[in-house]
């Protein structure tokens, strides 16, 4: 399960709905074992589309890097999709190379850039296996 507070649910949605038509990327890193995302970390897609995302490979190494010192690790890579449902494109599976992370997708294919009804669900995926779990809303 993935447990995440309000205010980050809040970030990922208006990141996604900011970058609308193309899709949104990023992490929200966490305490290295902890499994607690806590620090938003908005990304470019490299890709610059609306049917994929690319995380720039220096901009990736150096997060990577930061986090590293900072004792934390991704516990959630996020991404939206802005036609389709907020489930896993097969690209998406075959890029999942975190096996401890949670892979959150947010649909904007409702609301596009605007406010309104939107899609977020978290997944993991390890192996080429994508299995749903459950995502709770912190207050706090």
């Amino acid at each position: 399960m993935l447990q995440i507070t309000r205010t980050l649910v809040k970030s990922l949605v208006a990141h996604a709905r900011a970058d609308h038509p193309d899709e949104a990327c990023g992490v929200i890193a966490g305490p290295a074992g902890s499994d607690r995302p806590d620090r938003f970390i908005p990304m470019v897609n490299a890709a610059r589309s609306p049917t994929f995302y690319e995380f720039d490979s220096g901009d990736l190494l150096a997060l990577y890097r930061e986090m590293d010192d900072r004792d934390e690790e991704p516990v959630v890579i996020y991404h939206s999709h802005t036609g389709t449902e907020a489930y896993p494109s097969r690209t998406d599976i075959a890029y999942a190379s975190e096996p401890n992370a949670h892979y959150v997708l947010v649909s904007t294919r409702e609301c596009g850039a605007d406010e309104g009804p939107f899609e977020l669900r978290s997944f993991r995926i390890i192996d080429g296996e994508v299995r749903e779990e459950p995502v709770e809303i912190l207050e706090a």
